[in-house]
């Protein structure tokens, strides 16, 4: 069986729907995914049963060693991806395409692959991933006007959007399904055009939980960076990222900080009292006209990582909360 393992957001999506789309039906798989911060993956690929796997937007560093047990049962590994790499295996097993670009993407690296068989899904997956410059060049270099750009920077807008949460819970579509409803659509733009689409649907969700998102707190701003808190709501986890992308688009010198505080329930008083801290999911972004550290900065934290102009931590202990603000504002200043 072949395994198809991604990211569940616009870029890790759209990276395998364009592949898909170019092969056709010739191939079944089972896809493995979850929301956009659940990045350790290929520990859920059985190698038992496993022919081969293909591998999406999703860090080579945080999945070494299920990747090395993988390669060592013999089986071949084809990977995409433009996160931290750490160290890349060296095999005849091993096909990848890896990129740490801070201005490219998974899927811009899977439409260089297909030669731009499906180039329109491309950009809406660079405008998904917050990359408008990247998006926008190839989208003029297409002929694409205006007004479809900003059609398909909604569109992956709203799909990457659909996969932040803490859980599949919080979401408004499991991101296999949303995978397979999208491979229906070819053109985009048909989806788009489509009355009553899913791209529709994220769209009137998408607008309510931003609405909710402009009244956020703030816990700091200055000149180098913007730290913005968000309430433990289902909404504000799915906005947690996208808001940030949006916020970055607004201050393009400014980094960004989205903290959300992590379910209050899954801690009870027993272990508070033994210890246990609340903790956070962060989302930083870079300044935009400096693309770079945000990774590395996470990567400082327990469960933190990313890539150069995007990274997070996925529990960032509350005493931990102004040590790592403080680190982002050194590394910008």
């Amino acid at each position: 069986m072949h395994y198809n393992v991604f990211n569940g957001d616009a870029d890790g999506i759209i990276a395998l729907l364009q592949l898909q789309l170019a092969k056709g039906n010739e191939i079944q798989s089972q896809l493995i995914t979850g929301v956009k911060r659940d990045i350790k993956l290929l520990q859920q690929v059985d190698t038992s049963k496993a022919t081969s796997v293909t591998v999406l937007d999703i860090s080579l560093e945080k999945n070494s060693q299920a990747l090395d047990e993988i390669l060592l049962a013999n089986i071949p590994v084809f990977y995409v991806d433009h996160h931290r790499t750490g160290d890349v295996p060296q095999t005849p097993l091993f096909t990848s395409l890896l990129d740490t670009d801070a201005n490219t993407c998974t899927s811009l690296l899977i439409n260089e692959h297909l030669k731009g068989q499906y180039v329109h899904w491309a950009i809406a997956a660079a405008y998904g991933d917050n990359m408008h410059l990247s998006a926008s060049t190839l989208a003029k270099k297409v002929g694409l006007s205006a007004v479809k750009q900003e059609q398909l920077n909604e569109l992956g807008t709203y799909i990457n959007y659909n996969g932040y949460g803490q859980e599949v819970g919080d979401l408004h579509f499991h991101p296999a399904e949303l995978y397979q409803i999208l491979l229906n659509y070819p053109d985009p733009f048909t989806l788009i055009e489509e009355d009553g689409s899913i791209f529709s649907q994220l769209k009137t969700a998408y607008l309510a939980d931003m609405t909710k998102a402009q009244s956020a707190a703030v816990l700091g701003n200055n000149d180098i960076v913007k730290t913005i808190v968000l309430e433990d709501a289902a909404w504000a986890r799915r906005v947690s990222g996208v808001f940030g992308n949006v916020l970055a688009n607004q201050s393009p010198n400014k980094a960004h900080i989205v903290i959300t505080l992590n379910q209050v329930n899954s801690i009870s008083q027993t272990e508070i009292n033994e210890g246990k801290e609340q903790s956070y999911t962060v989302s930083l972004r870079a300044p935009l006209n400096n693309k770079q550290g945000a990774g590395d900065i996470c990567a400082q934290f327990p469960t933190g990582g990313g890539r150069a102009a995007a990274a997070g931590v996925n529990e960032l202990p509350s005493s931990k909360l102004n040590t790592f603000i403080d680190t982002v504002e050194n590394y910008y200043q």
